[in-house]
């Protein structure tokens, strides 16, 4: 049976609309059918199309930089060494002409004084011998793969994912460890160098598989990689494991050894035991894992097929450039993107005539079931009451939500107040932090101020979060900020000045590479990113209960709140 991943991430050629306009028939239509007004001719969606194409190449030009890696001395350093590349390495480890889902690939970007690609380390979900795994590998061209601040988020995120979805964990190994002058920000605190490992420890423990395989050097740090490993292949006179290098191992004993004899493939796999398969390069290594993938059994969880069969929109997914735009004070209608992301375009609304700024309702997206909560304006008391009251519903029923967010914030304003937006919001919020099923985000706009907690930002741990070119984040919008600075600010030369710099902290680009999301997606691709989320979020996996029953992985304690009306 094809998996479920596979499905989710087909590309489909779009039909084009079959329906009249909304203007005509209205009786005529299906209920559920969202029908389309967008005309892809008008000059104003020309405008926004050519703007958002010139943002997408431009971040395609960073993505494809970054997927280099390092310099290209360091790249032919290692083709001199008989290795693959990092990302060769990915190609052979992944099943041919499947879908890998990179996280993060601009992470680091413009971040350091140096250039570190990607923040030094390749993540993503894929397919090995037919298994769903999460990939973590080292990119030894960048900095000798050694861990930047940024590099060990990048990874923990990655574990965070695999454990929220049962994923096994295959880590393609060749690191220097800590990046010494970072070690104040890699090493000592809680989400930091050694977060890595205990994540292992709990990972293996409710039976998530964890495997590595060393191609490269492994060392201090880096060496529990393959030693809290459930099953690890070395490379033989290639790969090396150990806690300190020949040159510490004589400042500290005065023994004099080689890399080999003091941590190479034979001998750990010989004698320490440390290893468990001895490879003869980087292709036979591979080879291993993927054999051990295929041996996994139950272990690491079992997808579950859709519940219905999948269906195109029936809109084309190219028309959501021309839709949204880069200019975020142009409004637009998101149910003409939901148009374009749902199956068949039926979209059933709930509460269609109250809190109109905000839409929600039930589809499905590559044949998932899906809640969709999605701006259409800024928040007012009824648009959190409502918002707030289909959450509980969906949590109630178990039905994943997706937000689709292009918010503002939430309404001002001594009306506002006296309406008690402030206990209304506070409602919505709360929702947001305790439904208990799987949540998505993708902010296709802006994401201001608290209208940013209560659309499920990064604090509310959504399951992924991802970004389009053109969204931004920040504390307020650009217009509510300038008349604040205005305001604060006697020095128009400081106030000008500081208005440029949260405006460039606020860009999609400047949050990818601190990782407060999970990458800069595209809008053409978010139907098939959203139904991959979705397919991993249905897997089934066992507990660490030690039942042995399988159970969805949003399994609460049984501590519902009901469904209150609002």
């Amino acid at each position: 049976m094809r998996s479920a991943v596979s499905k989710a991430l087909r590309v489909r050629p779009c039909r084009q609309p079959v329906f009249p306009p909304r203007s005509s028939c209205r009786r005529a239509y299906h209920p559920s059918v969202l029908p389309s007004l967008v005309s892809a001719t008008s000059p104003e969606f020309v405008e926004k199309s050519k703007s958002m194409e010139a943002l997408v190449a431009d971040i395609d030009a960073k993505a494809a930089a970054a997927r280099l890696g390092g310099s290209e001395k360091a790249r032919e350093r290692m083709r001199k060494a008989g290795k693959k590349l990092p990302r060769e390495r990915l190609a052979l480890l992944l099943d041919p002409h499947t879908p890998f889902l990179e996280l993060s690939q601009l992470a680091a970007h413009d971040v350091y004084p140096e250039s570190i690609p990607g923040a030094g380390i390749i993540t993503g979900i894929g397919r090995i011998s037919g298994r769903e795994c999460v990939v973590v590998v080292n990119d030894a061209t960048v900095k000798g793969g050694s861990y930047y601040p940024l590099t060990v988020k990048k990874h923990l995120r990655a574990q965070e994912i695999a454990r929220e979805h049962g994923l096994p964990c295959v880590y393609v190994v060749e690191s220097g460890g800590a990046a010494l002058p970072h070690q104040a920000n890699v090493f000592p605190d809680k989400e930091h160098f050694g977060r890595i490992f205990y994540n292992m420890a709990q990972m293996s423990a409710v039976g998530i598989p964890q495997i590595a395989i060393v191609h490269g050097i492994s060392v201090a740090g880096g060496a529990y990689v393959p030693a809290m490993a459930d099953e690890n292949i070395i490379v033989r006179e290639q790969g090396r494991i150990f806690l300190a290098g020949p040159p510490l191992v004589k400042a500290a004993t005065g023994e004099e050894v080689d890399e080999e004899t003091l941590g190479g493939g034979q001998m750990h796999s010989s004698e320490s035991g440390v290893t468990d398969h001895l490879a003869r390069d980087d292709e036979h290594a591979i080879a291993i894992a993927r054999g051990i993938i295929s041996d996994l059994g139950k272990a690491g969880g079992q997808e579950v097929p859709p519940p219905v069969p999948p269906e195109d929109p029936l809109y084309p997914t190219s028309e959501l450039h021309g839709i949204v735009g880069t200019d975020l004070r142009q409004a637009f209608d998101m149910r003409d993107v939901i148009a374009r992301l749902v199956d068949g375009s039926r979209f059933r609304e709930f509460k269609k005539e109250y809190g109109s700024t905000i839409v929600t309702g039930f589809a499905h997206i590559h044949g998932y079931p899906v809640g969709i909560v999605a701006n259409n304006g800024i928040l007012f008391s009824q648009s959190a009451l409502k918002a707030t009251h289909f959450m509980q519903l969906c949590s109630q029923r178990q039905i994943p939500l997706l937000f689709l967010v292009n918010v503002t914030g939430y309404m001002v304003g001594s009306k506002a107040e006296k309406g008690g937006i402030a206990k209304d919001g506070a409602k919505m919020v709360r929702a947001v932090a305790c439904a208990d099923v799987p949540k998505l985000t993708v902010i296709v706009g802006g994401s201001y101020g608290a209208g940013n907690y209560g659309m499920c930002g990064r604090a509310y741990s959504p399951r992924f979060l991802w970004m389009w070119p053109n969204a931004k984040v920040s504390v307020m919008g650009p217009g509510q900020l300038s008349q604040v600075m205005a305001t604060v600010s006697k020095d128009p030369t400081k106030h000008s000045s500081l208005k440029d710099e949260i405006e460039e902290q606020s860009t999609a680009l400047y949050a990818s590479a601190r990782l407060w999301d999970d990458g800069i997606i595209k809008p053409t691709d978010t139907r098939d990113t959203v139904g991959l989320a979705l397919a991993l979020a249905a897997r089934e996996r066992r507990t660490g209960s030690g039942s042995g029953k399988p159970s969805t992985t949003w399994d609460g304690d049984g501590k519902g709140f009901g469904v209150f009306r609002m």
